[in-house]
């Protein structure tokens, strides 16, 4: 049995989408006949967010861990500049190693801002890496290409997957949670390149339509801002931050998803966007309203399983609510062709499928 490192320096809680990611792929991976052992913070199992200092340690106490264990064939890295010793280590050791890329060194800097004043050493850590790494998994060909130009080498296209078994057109939503009777959802972190600002001024547009609710699930910085507005406004409804398995009924029950993502740090229309939440939208049978960058606008056109609006534009995002609501054939015609993309397409089996491929490609 081939033994696989993984090693994730961002702490996956679940209801992330980065828990998901992380979670479907090693069990993916497991069903294929590999032992994988995931290493990631310990915070990620409590609700606790550390300081700077106490983030370091366990950066560190993480590696170490991994350091300590026995030697893997593997060494998968979800990208993130603090493995830069790890991916040292394994290199010096002989060990392969793969990046998994989700994203370009503007995140960094967009989710902590102070991280701008030392941009050349992040920078220098995440290229050293890719340049390493024996093989690279982007979630976007822009992404793809982006690695290509920072020194990447043997470059591979995995995008993300919904888990089609949970996320499915006639998931039932929790009895004890209150939904209105018609509504549109939108389910993720509250960040500033979600489109939180879009989706609130939307919501109050002449445009949209009276009888539908916009329902908000999730929790970040913009989160006082949404409730703030729920709280002075009857058509929105935040439900704050929900489990996991609780998600698909609430989309299954909406009739569309809202995936208005900003770019504020330029860099989406480059690096392309392929977010998790878009196909397990898709995979409950719901048409999608999304922003258009390259990567979910393409996929959303070319399968017509939703609609395009210009990012940063509420009162497109109000328009295309009204003509989904309006359009209940179209939206079904949507949804059903969004669920059969994602079931022969897309579904993190397939992703896990085409992950060990890659590595059993690796050790050939």
């Amino acid at each position: 049995m081939k033994r696989l490192a993984y090693l994730c320096m961002e702490a996956t809680r679940e209801g992330q989408a980065s828990y998901a990611h992380v979670h479907e792929i090693i069990k993916g991976l497991q069903k294929r006949g590999w032992s994988v052992s995931l290493y990631e913070p310990q915070y990620a199992k409590c609700n606790r967010s550390p300081n700077p200092l106490q983030r370091i340690l366990e950066f560190a106490r993480t590696q170490w861990r991994l350091w300590k264990a026995i030697r893997p064939d593997i060494l998968y890295v979800r990208m993130h500049f603090a493995s830069w010793p790890t991916s040292l280590w394994t290199r010096l050791r002989g060990i392969p190693i793969v990046q998994e890329v989700n994203g370009p060194y503007e995140d960094i800097f967009i989710a902590w801002p102070w991280t701008h004043r030392f941009a050349w050493l992040f920078k220098w850590l995440i290229k050293k890496q890719l340049k390493w790494s024996d093989a690279v998994i982007a979630v976007t060909p822009q992404l793809a290409k982006w690695s290509l130009i920072e020194g990447a080498k043997k470059l591979h296209v995995i995008p993300n997957g919904a888990n089609i078994e949970i996320f499915r057109p006639d998931a039932q939503p929790d009895p004890a949670l209150y939904l209105p009777p018609t509504y549109v959802v939108f389910f993720g972190a509250l960040a500033p390149w979600q489109g939180i600002d879009t989706m609130l001024e939307a919501v109050k547009d002449p445009l949209w339509p009276q009888n539908v609710k916009l329902v908000i699930i999730g929790d970040g910085i913009e989160k006082s801002k949404v409730q703030s507005a729920a709280a002075n406004f009857n058509r929105l409804c935040y439900l704050g931050s929900q489990p996991y398995l609780r998600i698909p009924g609430i989309l299954a029950e909406s009739f569309a998803a809202l995936i208005p993502k900003t770019d504020p740090g330029g860099a989406f229309s480059q690096t392309g966007l392929f977010p998790l939440k878009l196909l397990e939208s898709l995979s409950c049978g719901v048409p999608v309203v999304v922003s258009d960058f390259p990567g979910m606008a393409d996929l959303v056109r070319e399968n017509r399983c939703g609609l395009v609006i210009p990012p940063n534009d509420p009162k497109a995002l109000a328009k295309a609510v009204d003509y989904l609501y309006k359009h209940p054939e179209e939206r079904s015609r949507m949804g059903t062709r969004g669920r059969e993309l994602v079931v022969h397409e897309h579904s993190w089996d397939k992703r896990a499928e085409d992950t060990a491929n890659v590595l059993k490609e690796i050790l050939a």
